[in-house]
């Protein structure tokens, strides 16, 4: 199943191009993407592709592969960590782990989402890998197996270490699957507060509770990465994700993260254009009872697209041949359906034979064969 998931993910950021032409401001922030959850859509971009530090959203990456070791059963929320003194003697922000303890599962996930916690990080680390140089080893593995090209993970943390970058493509890519396959994170990403060791913290996200169906995922800061978010949004069923990398203050992130969402919200819609099943062409047979047979489309088509431009949609059937040879069993492959807009893909379907055609008798053959050489005698 993650498998699939994962196909559909890279298919998704490799198949559609981005809409931002149609974008009427540029962001503060020095890299931005903006995208939309269910189509992989990237509605904005500016700098995506560039590797830059990416401070505390490294720990999107640490979250993912504490939920997966979940999956996997190499790891149960009531699992006790015990806390060593690397871990305690993580700087910057923390849970506030003392050394020797036995802390659960649950709590250091909780610490990492909620408080940032660099100390819960190098526990989490070394709880599933031995070591924190072990477990960015599994980082860089995953980030390459997600197809995350500008990414390269020094440390658990993203505290500032020389070569620690990640591009704002890569955090979406990255956000965007924990999203999708562990969608509890949201839950605990939009917990407001957190109270370990008799400590009193708060969630670090500034639009938690400020702006309509935030709900995560991840601030990031530090003087070489400059204030970051990764944030994502719910309205009227929308998933939004926005990924901001080096905006100069809190609240000149804040701005760009929620001046990113509310574009996204306020410009775009899904379409649910077309279903699975649906007949879309068709295409000769031959030798065949029948001279031609239906073609449907494989898989449901859901776009995003600016609000003014649904008359301006196009579609194009590309098939994989001019015909077909009976016998034509249901389902054969036979191309694809595209949806452009202005020239470029919004999305795709494989299409296939929607009936079967048998083999036609020797008659039927025979009289097909005169009517196609009396059909070139005439041209």
């Amino acid at each position: 199943m993650k498998l699939i998931a994962l196909f559909l993910l890279v298919s998704l950021f490799t198949t559609m191009l981005p809409l931002n032409i149609y974008a009427q401001f540029e962001s503060l922030a020095e890299s931005a993407i903006l995208i939309e959850a269910s189509t992989g859509q990237v509605l904005y971009e500016k700098n995506s592709e560039v590797a830059l530090p990416p401070a505390s959203i490294t720990k999107v990456m640490t979250l993912l592969l504490g939920f997966e070791a979940i999956s996997k059963g190499n790891a149960n929320w009531d699992d006790l960590v015990s806390i060593s003194e690397n871990a305690w003697r993580m700087e910057g922000s923390k849970m506030f782990l003392e050394v020797g303890s036995k802390v659960s599962y649950r709590d250091i996930i909780k610490g990492i989402s909620i408080v940032s916690a660099n100390d819960g990080c190098v526990a989490l680390a070394e709880y599933l890998s031995g070591s924190e140089r072990a477990f960015v080893a599994v980082m860089n593995q995953r980030a390459k197996e997600l197809g995350m090209t500008n990414t390269t993970f020094k440390n658990s943390t993203g505290l500032p270490e020389e070569g620690h970058t990640l591009s704002a493509k890569d955090i979406a890519t990255l956000s965007l699957y924990l999203i999708q396959n562990y969608p509890e994170i949201l839950e605990i990403e939009s917990t407001t507060e957190f109270t370990f060791n008799n400590i009193r913290q708060f969630n670090r996200n500034p639009l938690l509770g400020v702006y309509d169906g935030a709900d995560g995922l991840k601030t990031g800061w530090t003087e070489e990465a400059g204030y970051c978010l990764a944030a994502t949004a719910l309205q009227d069923d929308i998933r939004l994700i926005a990924v901001v990398l080096n905006t100069k203050s809190e609240s000149e992130r804040k701005t760009a993260s929620q001046e990113l969402l509310t574009y996204g919200f306020k410009n775009f819609k899904v379409l649910e254009y077309k279903n699975a099943g649906e007949i879309v062409d068709n295409i000769s047979v031959s030798k065949g009872k029948k001279n031609s047979v239906p073609l449907k489309l494989d898989q449901d088509i859901k776009i995003i697209i600016p609000i003014t431009r649904e008359n301006d949609i196009q579609t194009a059937v590309v098939k994989s041949t001019s015909s077909l040879n009976a016998p034509v069993a249901i389902g054969v492959s036979a191309g694809k359906f595209e949806v452009k807009l202005d020239d470029k893909t919004l999305a795709t379907s494989n299409i296939s034979t929607a009936e079967s055609v048998e083999k036609s008798g020797f008659i039927k053959r025979l009289f097909d064969g005169l009517l196609s050489l009396f059909s070139r005698f005439g041209k």
